[in-house]
């Protein structure tokens, strides 16, 4: 009897340590992850004609959490309600639209990218410990941030953007000072909200002070403006319950805003916005704006596809003909999702905002949520769909911050479990 004891004691010992050994390789795959894959580094660090080597290792990244997700127990399990159904149906939707492509192995391989981020988002997310995933990737921003001022300070030749466009403006490691800009808010984003959760004031200072120097000298304002922001949400979300219920409500407002803002350009034709005398054009985005949306009737119930837009050489060559320049980015990503996966890909797009925003509302009412990882993933998905006016974030198959979205979407997904229930919980022993 002893003996049968010892053995079942071996067991479940060897069974911790190695579930403490799979959720160390997750945290790091994360990590790793991260660095990979927010933006294409600089040509001098990494050759443009194996740009793709990031992309496979931020893929493997995610095959390895999915797999090593496989010796952990949930923290956190999801229901299957309507809230699930809607979100999984329009990755899913997202993903098939690739049949109506041209089928270049751009298109597929993106499609392939984003079956296999979305399954690592619920791998991670219910796996994972919501502060570990935040950690892990504070850990990585802070790496790319830290590499890129020194690039800037040390090898200006590789951290300075040297064009005549944004001469003098630091790059970083990265390819364009845009993606240090949000790269850097995204850091300071999180570094506030690990400053809430008991990290002492000097790594706190160090983090945000190196990320604010890269937008500063990046000059991305507005990225470090959405930023500061999201840290007030998270600040005066723990202050306020009512102000956490606002905040939840903001992703839908701005989901009806992005309606508006496209059919102003599909109604007018116009490609810049005009308010009386003056001409708003966020530095020639609007140009591409109304050229994808005048192509909306086209493919108007389930859109071009995706990756199918940009890659018709027709519709590619027309607006560099017109413009003498041209960029495969729609710099908007309710945008992009209109084009790519038309009416019904952004209503079931539309619909998901909507009930994760009721969901979150439950939540917060129900005392169902942690509140300071609510306030995260507010904070988180109102920074998202913020930078989604002139940035295109949504649908990025392997940048780690469009698929923590994703993750953060599916933990609202959660039960809602009745006061009663909960009440026999913290009862028991």
């Amino acid at each position: 009897m002893d003996g049968r004891a010892l053995d079942s004691s071996i067991w479940q010992a060897q069974g911790v340590e190695a579930e403490n050994f799979a959720r160390t390789v997750v945290n790091w795959s994360i990590t790793i992850n991260v660095i990979m894959s927010m933006g294409t580094f600089h040509a001098a660090l990494l050759p443009t004609e194996i740009t793709l080597v990031q992309q496979a290792v931020a893929l493997a990244m995610w095959g390895v959490l999915i797999y090593a997700s496989l010796f952990i127990r949930p923290c956190l399990r999801l229901a299957f309600n309507l809230d699930t159904a809607v979100i999984i149906a329009f990755y899913a939707f997202a993903t098939i639209s690739v049949l109506w492509t041209n089928l270049d192995a751009a298109a597929l391989m993106k499609a392939a990218a984003l079956v296999i981020t979305t399954l690592g988002a619920f791998c991670m997310i219910t796996r994972v410990d919501i502060d570990d995933i935040v950690k892990s990737t504070t850990r990585g921003l802070f790496v790319l941030i830290a590499a890129s001022a020194f690039c800037a300070i040390v090898l200006p030749d590789i951290g300075i953007d040297q064009t005549w466009m944004h001469n003098g403006q630091w790059q970083g490691v990265f390819e364009s000072k845009q993606t240090l800009g949000f790269a850097a808010a995204y850091l300071m984003f999180f570094a506030c909200y690990r400053k809430m959760t008991a990290q002492g004031w000097l790594p706190f200072l160090v983090t945000f002070a190196l990320a604010s120097a890269c937008v500063i000298f990046s000059e991305s304002r507005g990225a470090g403006a959405l930023s500061l922001v999201a840290c007030a949400l998270l600040l005066t979300s723990l202050w306020s319950i009512r102000c956490m219920q606002v905040y939840a409500v903001l992703p839908c407002i701005m989901c009806v805003a992005a309606v508006l803002l496209i059919l102003y350009f599909y109604a007018t034709g116009y490609d810049s916005i005009h308010v009386f005398d003056t001409t708003i054009n966020f530095t020639e985005r609007t140009f591409i704006w109304q050229y994808a949306i005048s192509h909306f009737d086209d493919a108007p119930l389930f859109g071009f596809g995706i990756n199918g837009f940009w890659t018709n050489p027709a519709i590619y060559d027309y607006f560099n003909q017109n413009h003498g320049w041209v960029l495969d980015n729609y710099h908007n990503g309710y945008i992009a999702i209109l084009v790519e996966t038309g009416f019904f890909g952004y209503f079931l797009f539309a619909a998901s905002v909507f009930l994760f925003s009721y969901k979150m509302l439950c939540l917060i009412a129900e005392r169902a949520i942690d509140r300071l990882h609510c306030a995260l993933i507010v904070g988180f998905v109102f920074l998202n769909c913020q930078t989604n006016f002139t940035e295109t974030v949504f649908l990025r198959s392997t940048m780690f911050t469009s698929v923590l979205l994703i993750a953060f979407f599916l933990a609202a997904c959660r039960p809602m479990s009745s006061p009663r229930a909960r009440l026999r919980e913290q009862e028991q022993p």
